[in-house]
Formats: C-alpha cells, structure tokens, sequence
C-alpha cells in the first residue's frame, strides 16, 4: 500500500474513532441530553464570557438560523442563556449557565484524558516528533482553508 493511501486510511480512522469515543464518553451520564454537536457548541462558547450569535456562528462555520436553532433547544435545556445588547437590540449574547459550564468542563476533561491516554506510551523524544509532524499536517489543512 502507498505511503499517501496508508495516511489517508489511518487520518480517517483516527477521526471516526475519537468521534465515537466522544460519542460514546461525552454524552452520557449527567450530558446524556446533549449531543455531540451540542456540546461543540458549549465549547465554542466557552467559560466566563459572552459571545455573540454572529461571532459563534461563524466560528462554527454553521449559518445564524442553524445556531438559533440550537442554541434554543440548549437554552431549553438550561446550558445557556440569551440577552439582546442594549446598545444595539439587532446584537443578541449568549453565555454559559451553572449547568453549560459543567459540560463544558466535562468535555474539556474529557479530551485531556483523551490525549493523555492516547500519548502516554510514548517517550518525550516521539511525543516532540508527533507534536511536529501534527503542527505541520495542521498547517497545511489551515492554508487550504484559506
């Protein structure tokens, strides 16, 4: 098998299987109302701020009318709270409730084991390689974005 074909099936993998592993560690228990979207979501809106609806949406790459829809069944579900701007009531904020901050750590916690675990049997030397080769990997993906 060619080195490109070995990548490209390892690469994709690699994605499914720490989707379904999220899939299946994320949503469950206490967060077993979110879905895996969702709680990209609480991600993208993070801790100890507020975030416009715009800004968020577009950081989601997902248009104003999909976030709206989510974010209202997340409102419902009592992970996050709206407010219209007073300065400007077309500019609507969201932010975190008690609840969203609690999956929000779960998730985060979530992938640091994640990590860890999947890093934990390699020595400092191919840690600092992987690191390399995923930054430039990561870098190229970005430029093809742009």
């Amino acid at each position: 098998m060619s080195n490109h074909k070995s990548i490209n099936n390892i690469l994709v993998s690699m994605f499914n299987n720490i989707l379904d592993i999220e899939e299946n560690c994320v949503c469950r228990g206490d967060f077993k109302d979110l879905s895996i979207t969702e709680m990209h979501i609480i991600e993208n809106i993070g801790v100890d701020r507020e975030r416009t609806m715009s800004d968020t949406a577009k950081d989601l790459r997902i248009t104003s009318g999909t976030l709206t829809i989510a974010i209202n069944n997340l409102i419902k579900k009592g992970y996050v709270e709206r407010q219209r701007s007073e300065e400007d009531r077309r500019v609507v904020y969201i932010k975190l409730t008690e609840k969203g901050v609690e999956a929000y750590r779960f998730h985060e916690n979530f992938h640091v084991d994640l990590v860890f675990s999947a890093i934990q049997d390699l020595d400092e030397k191919q840690q600092l390689l992987l690191i390399d080769v995923l930054t430039n990997i990561d870098r190229h993906f970005k430029n093809k974005i742009k």
